[in-house]
């Protein structure tokens, strides 16, 4: 009897456990287990954000502010860029922020000017975190209809650059002894991406370098931080639903908050972790089926690829379950 009852107790456990990681859970088991952020991690140390002047990468660098972090922020557009650091100083007022515009695609001479000056900030402190956040994304297609120059564009940024930019800083930081990447790839550098079959290369080929680069350096004070966001709410994704009339719930795509998704990044880097996923279902159920059963989760994908374009063409939800249940693609 005793033993039915126990048996009782860990099914009722497990059906609970289940039923979070089906519903609520937006991250990979080992991430959504740690605590809060780590403070003393980054209170006064140089964190380095490239991506900073809106979405993920203005949250971010809010977020380190308040964390106490002294800040460098980066990207094209230096209006932009100033508008993000006079909103930091408005709610942090003894935060230490410098401008550093920066292009990624501008070619290794450039950005070997561009990292010189970032470890000249605050008396020639160096940087301790390189959070490389940002990336180009195009609208969706099928994998054969992308041109050279939409190939070109986004591994020019989201790969040539990135990559550039990490060989440039980090035999500062080897001299130093000590340094962290945070690397903000995605979801789909984890599974196929059918539409984003460009995009979803680019992150692969950052995952496989970043990987590489922690095992060569990990002896030498070097940590590594691959995050992989599935789809997530910022404010442009939010104006663009806006303007997409949606006619029932189930079209919508459900996203997790970029604030959520800074918090658990932040999480992941202080607390050391190699690597991050960051969504809800059913991205988060994907990405553990083609990581531990990788035959279960490709002939998964297979069965979604079609629909997932069909879907896209039609503004439609390319996240949804129905894309695994419903019906087959439309003519």
């Amino acid at each position: 009897m005793l033993l039915l009852l126990l048996f009782a107790v860990l099914a009722a456990v497990a059906a609970f456990l289940l039923f979070k990681f089906a519903t609520v859970v937006d991250g990979d088991l080992t991430l959504v287990s740690r605590g809060p952020p780590r403070r003393e991690r980054v209170d006064g140390k140089v964190v380095w954000i490239t991506g900073a002047s809106r979405g993920i990468g203005e949250v971010l660098a809010m977020r380190f502010a308040n964390l106490g972090a002294k800040l460098i922020l980066s990207a094209r557009n230096k209006d932009e860029l100033e508008r993000v650091k006079k909103n930091i100083l408005s709610k942090n007022p003894d935060s230490r922020v410098e401008v550093l515009p920066m292009d990624l695609s501008a070619g290794e001479k450039s950005l070997k000017e561009v990292v010189h000056v970032a470890e000249s900030f605050f008396s020639n402190a160096g940087v301790d975190y390189m959070i490389h956040n940002a990336a180009f994304e195009r609208p969706k297609r099928g994998a054969l209809e992308e041109s050279e120059q939409g190939l070109k564009a986004t591994l020019n940024v989201n790969v040539f650059g990135t990559i550039t930019l990490t060989r440039l800083l980090a035999p500062y930081m080897l001299d130093r002894g000590m340094g962290h990447f945070v690397v903000m790839s995605s979801a789909a550098g984890k599974v196929p991406a059918p539409g984003q079959a460009i995009y979803s290369a680019s992150k692969h080929a950052l995952n496989g370098y970043f990987a590489s680069l922690r095992s060569e350096l990990c002896t030498k004070g070097i940590k590594v931080t691959v995050v992989c966001p599935g789809p997530i709410e910022t404010p442009q994704s939010s104006a663009a639903a806006s303007q997409v009339q949606m006619h029932s719930a189930e079209k919508r795509e459900k996203r997790v908050s970029v604030e959520r998704c800074v918090e658990l990044t932040i999480v992941a880097a202080t607390h050391g972790l190699k690597e991050a996923w960051i969504s809800y279902q059913p991205v988060l159920t994907v990405m553990y089926l083609v990581q531990y059963m990788p035959t279960v989760g490709y002939w998964l994908m297979d069965k979604v690829g079609a629909k997932r374009l069909d879907a896209a063409a039609k503004k439609g939800n390319t996240y949804s379950w129905n894309l695994i249940f419903g019906s087959k693609k439309s003519a």
